[in-house]
């Protein structure tokens, strides 16, 4: 079992972005990994606080197969000088043997700031 991270950002706080943001980041992840449905025993979606015109988790419970898929929606700490209009993804995920630095961490968009040694 693995925590597998990602983050993105959008430009706007509206649905049609935050839905986008949250689903192109979570096929990301799951591509990345090589993950099916049933490895994946539950994701934490966490926000910014500027970020409240939808819930990231929907597009991701409506994908084919995933829509078993335990999601979580949290806000994150409100830190000052912290990354704004952030989605961030906490998916855990059984990858077999796949040893811990070969996660494949996803950070999309203004996101690659956070941690740029994983963006790829």
């Amino acid at each position: 079992m693995r925590g597998i991270r990602g983050a993105t950002t959008v430009t706007t706080n509206t649905a049609e972005a935050i839905y986008k943001a949250s689903a192109d980041l979570f096929q990301e992840i799951v591509t990345a990994n090589k993950l099916e449905p049933e490895a994946i025993s539950s994701v934490i979606v966490s926000v910014t606080s500027d970020i409240d015109a939808a819930f990231p988790a929907k597009p991701i419970r409506e994908l084919a197969g995933f829509q078993f898929v335990p999601i979580m929606g949290v806000m994150e700490i409100p830190v000052p000088g912290a990354l704004a209009m952030c989605i961030r993804l906490m998916v855990n995920a059984e990858v077999g043997d796949v040893a811990q630095q070969d996660v494949a961490h996803i950070y999309l968009e203004g996101a690659t700031v956070l941690r740029p040694d994983l963006a790829k």
